[in-house]
């Protein structure tokens, strides 16, 4: 027999959060620094101390499953549409175009598109028309910018410019009645919802899905379509993942590396902007490539570095930067392979590679919002941030 409580866990350290947080499904007991909470399949996992359940960034980023799946269906024909149009009249170039998290998904659609389309991605400096104010000829490019809010001046800007250039412009934007969704030829919407913390979760994870769905519309790949559709079960399943191992490394951490390469650089320049944003911890995101040169020389002795192990192509050499890292008693935090010597971070099988960078941010996610709070910080309102960021 399964006995279910379910009951609000009130919040005790934060101010202005939405109704208090429920838990379904198991046994739960209240022990000395949280909840415990004895599952049906008698599995025992911990739940996490009271507020770390309260905060907005928490709640949002465990909207994300039902956004993608939400997306995929409501996006369909304006993806199909514009995959047609992209195969009878390829691009010669693709320019993304973006500010903090939506530029993170850049790097993800750039190496995305390269490896499954085969046309050369570039990131635009959106300054070359904001402030030089230089246009540029913009024939036969596939102008892709990526927002939340769709109101940045310099992104506008940047389309603005592109699409008199001769480009065809398609966003990727949140709020849908927004200025860049007026101003594009194509807008596919990210279906987040209303998203209130200042740090993005769901809406960077509703990104890399709707590049992916778009990639695989237009490169008729059916293992991403399959896959995507079985992506929001895979997010899912990553509450299970517990990562508070690595809390200790990182409580009192000043620096630390956030590495992966190829399809996983995106989701390490996230995880390091999160770092920053969330925990007031300074974080950068390198590749495993590019770490080996300068940066190097600064990971010594009990210096913190996260990997994240997509294992395709790109594995060799996270494996080789790895136990570089180990070799010099960094201490290595491992997302998606196991080293000795190394803590390693649980995560969700996915057996699509392309896939494997969603699963791991929304794993992040869940970890940082949790840290934050151990560390004193409240990761809904960091120090100095607003919510829509508007630069020229």
């Amino acid at each position: 027999m399964v006995i279910v409580l379910c009951f609000p866990i009130q919040n005790d350290n934060l101010k202005n959060v939405p109704k208090p947080y429920w838990y379904y499904s198991g046994i739960v007991l209240r022990v000395k620094n949280g909840y415990w909470c004895y599952m049906s399949n008698h599995k025992q996992s911990k739940i996490v101390p009271t507020a770390q359940t309260q905060t907005l960034m928490h709640q949002e980023s465990w909207q994300a499953p039902a956004c993608i799946a939400r997306q995929r269906v409501a996006n369909a024909g304006v993806v199909e549409a514009l995959g047609a149009r992209l195969r009878s009249a390829p691009p010669a170039l693709v320019v993304t175009c973006a500010r903090g998290s939506s530029n993170n998904a850049a790097s993800y659609a750039k190496y995305l598109i390269e490896t499954h389309i085969g046309t050369p991605t570039l990131s635009a400096a959106p300054s070359v028309n904001s402030v030089y104010n230089i246009h540029q000829n913009m024939d036969q490019v596939l102008f892709l910018a990526i927002s939340q809010s769709g109101q940045s001046p310099d992104i506008l800007s940047a389309a603005k410019a592109a699409k008199a250039g001769g480009a065809l412009v398609v966003c990727l934007v949140n709020e849908t009645a927004s200025p860049l969704a007026q101003l594009a030829d194509i807008v596919i919407p990210l279906h987040a919802g209303a998203e209130c913390s200042v740090a993005a979760t769901k809406t960077f994870i509703g990104s890399l899905s709707a590049l992916v769905h778009l990639v695989a519309v237009w490169g008729q790949n059916a293992d991403l379509l399959v896959g995507l559709k079985a992506l929001p079960t895979i997010l899912e399943s990553t509450l299970a993942c517990d990562w508070s191992a690595a809390i200790p490394t990182l409580i009192s951490a000043t620096s630390l590396f956030v590495v992966g390469r190829g399809l996983g650089l995106g989701v390490a320049q996230e995880a390091a902007l999160k770092f920053k944003e969330t925990c007031s911890l300074h974080a950068e995101a390198f590749s495993a490539a590019e770490v080996k040169h300068g940066p190097m020389t600064l990971v010594k002795e009990g210096f913190p570095v996260l990997i994240f192990s997509a294992h395709d192509e790109t594995q060799p050499s996270i494996d080789d930067v790895a136990s570089t890292f180990i070799a010099r008693g960094a201490r290595v935090l491992s997302a998606g392979h196991a080293y000795e010597g190394a803590l390693t971070l649980s995560t969700t099988p996915c057996p699509v590679a392309e896939l494997r960078p969603l699963v791991f941010i929304q794993s992040f996610y869940n970890f940082v919002n949790t840290l934050a709070l151990t560390r004193g910080q409240n990761p809904d309102h960091p120090p100095f941030l607003n919510k829509v960021t508007e630069t020229l």
